[in-house]
C-alpha cells in the first residue's frame, strides 16, 4: 500500500502543479473564460485515464492463465519504462517546467483558444494513463487490490490538498527535494515490478529458467505475516526468486539507481519552496 500511495501521490502532485501553473497563466492573462476549456481537457484526461484502468483490469479477465501472465509481464515492463523515463524527465525539466507550460498556453491561445482543451488533455493525461499502469500492475504483483486501491486513492487526494494548498501560498515545499526522495524511492519500486514481470513472462514461457531458483525464504518470511506483507507491498519482495529475477532486479537498481543519482548531484532541480508562485 505505502509503494501505490507513492506513485499516486507523486503523479497526482505532478498533474496537480501542472494544472495550477495552467489556471494560473490563464487568470494572470485575464483570460478567465478559458479556465473551463482547461478543465475540459482535464475532465477528459481523467476518464482516459481511469478506462485504460478498467481496460485493463476487466479485459484480462477471460484469459487463459499463461496469457494473463504474458500480458502481465509485458505490461510490467512497459510500466517500468515509463516510470524510469518520468523519474528522470522530472530531473531534468523541473526547473523549466513552467515556462514551457506557459510557452504552450501561449500558443493555444491563438484563435478561440480551444487548443488549451488539448494542452490540458495531454499534460494531465501523460501523468494520468502513466499512474494508472504502474498501480494495475503494482497491484497484480502483490495480489491486494483493495488495499492497493485505498492507497492509490489517499496518495492522489493528499496530492490535491498539497496542490491546493500551494497553489494559494498555504504551503511551502522543497519540490526538488521532494521530487529526488520520491524518485529514488520509485526506483526501488519500479526494480520490484520489474522483477515481478520477468517472473510472469517466465511463467508464460516468454523467458527461460522458471525452475532456477536462486533463493527460496518463503518459512522464514511467510507472506501472510505482517513483515512478509509489509515487505511485498512497499519493495514488491518475494520470498521465492529465480536467478534471472535477482539479476535483473540488481541490474535495474545498479544502472538506473546510480544514473539518477548523478542526474539529481549535476542537475538537482533549483526549485524553491515558494514553488506556488510559478506563474
Amino acid at each position: 500500500m505505502l509503494a501505490i500511495y507513492l506513485i499516486g501521490l507523486r503523479e497526482g502532485l505532478e498533474a496537480a502543479l501542472i494544472v495550477s501553473i495552467l489556471l494560473g497563466y490563464v487568470t494572470k492573462l485575464d483570460r478567465r473564460e478559458l479556465k473551463p476549456r482547461i478543465w475540459a481537457g482535464i475532465g477528459l484526461a481523467v476518464v482516459v485515464a481511469l478506462g485504460v484502468g478498467a481496460g485493463l483490469t476487466f479485459g484480462t479477465v477471460d484469459l487463459s492463465d499463461d496469457a494473463q501472465e504474458g500480458i502481465g509481464g509485458a505490461l510490467s515492463v512497459v510500466a517500468v519504462g515509463f516510470v524510469t523515463w518520468m523519474v528522470f524527465w522530472m530531473v531534468r525539466n523541473s526547473r523549466r517546467l513552467s515556462a514551457t507550460l506557459r510557452s504552450d498556453v501561449d500558443r493555444s491561445l491563438e484563435g478561440a483558444g480551444w487548443g488549451l482543451v488539448l494542452l490540458a488533455f495531454l499534460a494531465v493525461g501523460r501523468e494520468g494513463i502513466e499512474t494508472s499502469l504502474f498501480i494495475w500492475t503494482a497491484v497484480a504483483s502483490t495480489g491486494t487490490s483493495w488495499v492497493a486501491l485505498l492507497g492509490a486513492v489517499l496518495g492522489i487526494a493528499t496530492a490535491v490538498l498539497l496542490g491546493a494548498l500551494i497553489s494559494r501560498g498555504l504551503v511551502r515545499i522543497d519540490l526538488g527535494r521532494f521530487f529526488a526522495w520520491t524518485g529514488g524511492l520509485l526506483v526501488v519500486v519500479a526494480a520490484g515490478v520489474l522483477s515481478y514481470g520477468v517472473h510472469d513472462l517466465q511463467e508464460a514461457g516468454v523467458l527461460p529458467g522458471i525452475r532456477a531458483t536462486a533463493y527460496d525464504v518463503s518459512r522464514a518470511v511467510p507472506l501472510d505475516s505482517w513483515y512478509g506483507t509489509l515487505l511485498k507491498g512497499v519493495l514488491n519482495f518475494s520470498p521465492a526468486a529465480t536467478w534471472l529475477e535477482v539479476a535483473v532486479w540488481i541490474a535495474y537498481v545498479a544502472i538506473v539507481g546510480t544514473a539518477f543519482v548523478v542526474a539529481v548531484r549535476h542537475g538537482r532541480p533549483a526549485v524553491r519552496p515558494a514553488v506556488a508562485r510559478t506563474v
